[in-house]
């Protein structure tokens, strides 16, 4: 008796977990979310110029892990798919000292563009603390860099994981970190034109001038983690 009612409880649970979870997923799809971490391998994913991720870029506990000053190849982490009308979502950690970025927009074409940022504008992710460009306006984390200084007092410290969204949808830019809109703006607009003529990228004549392309992970020779990276095409 007892044998059967510990099958029955045994079967229960596996059955209702298995339900559960097929349910979450089922949710997950009808909302339109594609994770583009397995949280177990690189796929979908390569360095800039090349075919696969660089050794740096390490897969440890559901995390990509930028393994950094070890003399390992690294390079910026791009998708191998373009996106046009995105949500995307990512968690981050950033290392003592660190500097790293999410970029996006980017022009797969290493032929033509020697680095990710020659055509795609980045949201930072930084230790303000402790990196140099926490003291510049426009280069401290959640700044759309060198163009928009963000909504400050938003960051976690070093150590800690902090949740960014950005939304490029029909013209609209809207950077949010830990749940906060840091950043809003238009693209391709005069107003657009000019952040960028007032910027390190003035002189880069396809520098944010196309509003869909690849999504990157900087590789700035600082360890940083990225983990729960997904998007919703809109």
């Amino acid at each position: 008796m007892q044998s059967i009612l510990l099958y029955s409880l045994v079967s229960f649970a596996i059955i209702t977990g298995g339900n559960v979870k097929k349910s979450e997923k089922s949710t997950e799809n009808q909302k339109g979310w594609i994770s583009l971490f397995d949280g177990k391998t690189t796929k979908g994913w390569h360095s800039y110029g090349k075919l696969t991720a660089g050794e740096a870029w390490k897969v440890e506990d559901g995390s990509i892990h930028l393994d950094a000053g070890k003399g390992l190849s690294a390079g910026d982490l791009v998708t191998n798919e373009g996106f046009e009308n995105f949500d995307l979502k990512l968690d981050w950690k950033i290392s003592k000292n660190g500097n790293s970025g999410v970029i996006f927009f980017i022009q797969d074409d290493p032929a033509k563009y020697k680095q990710i940022w020659f055509t795609g504008p980045e949201m930072q992710v930084l230790d303000n603390d402790g990196h140099p460009d926490g003291k510049i306006l426009k280069h401290r984390a959640g700044n759309l860099y060198d163009l928009i200084a963000g909504k400050e007092g938003v960051v976690k410290a070093v150590g800690e994981w902090n949740q960014v969204e950005i939304i490029s949808n029909k013209g609209k830019l809207d950077l949010l970190l830990n749940g906060v809109t840091v950043v809003s703006t238009t693209v391709g607009d005069d107003s657009w034109k000019k952040l960028i003529a007032g910027s390190k990228f003035k002189d880069m004549p396809d520098f944010a001038k196309v509003f869909n392309g690849h999504i990157g992970l900087q590789d700035h020779g600082n360890e940083v983690w990225f983990k729960d990276i997904k998007i919703k095409k809109l």
